[in-house]
């Protein structure tokens, strides 16, 4: 080894409570600077986020326990529903329809693109009411960063 070689330090953040969610937890792991966000989401029994889009985030996640019901859109305007569990993943493009239910309480291990309060509701495009939940997002509104 060089004895020049500089190295870097290892990092052990501590987990960040993203704030109240009415669908369960959701603790931010790590921030990777321009990179991504790695994210514990804890959704109880019951329980679902709004069914929305994103302007940029690209988020991706793997099921750590429980079974998890996804709403979703292929671009045709028809919502179809997939039930996930324990070991199986998904991805959300930008731009892709989707929502996530807890059939039974559900711990996913998520990892997306650093664009935070990032989100386009959309019950009203499949006639679904809104009930809660947070806002549409302007992608003006987007941050890339903590």
């Amino acid at each position: 080894m060089k004895k020049n070689k500089k190295f870097v330090k290892v990092l052990f953040p501590k987990p960040i409570n993203m704030g109240k969610r009415n669908w369960g937890v959701e603790n931010l792991l790590v921030v990777i600077p321009k990179v991504l966000s790695l994210k514990i989401l804890e959704i109880k029994k019951g329980k679902k986020g709004g069914l929305q889009y994103h302007h940029l985030k690209n988020e991706c996640g793997y099921i750590l326990s429980g079974k998890l019901l996804i709403r979703y859109d292929n671009g045709n305007g028809i919502l179809k529903k997939k039930i996930l569990s324990k070991g199986k993943c998904f991805h959300f493009p930008p731009g892709s329809v989707h929502q996530e239910e807890a059939i039974t309480n559900v711990k996913i291990l998520e990892a997306s693109s650093l664009h935070f309060n990032d989100r386009v509701r959309v019950e009203k495009l499949y006639n679904l009411e809104l009930k809660e939940g947070l806002p549409t997002t302007t992608i003006k509104q987007v941050k890339t960063s903590m």
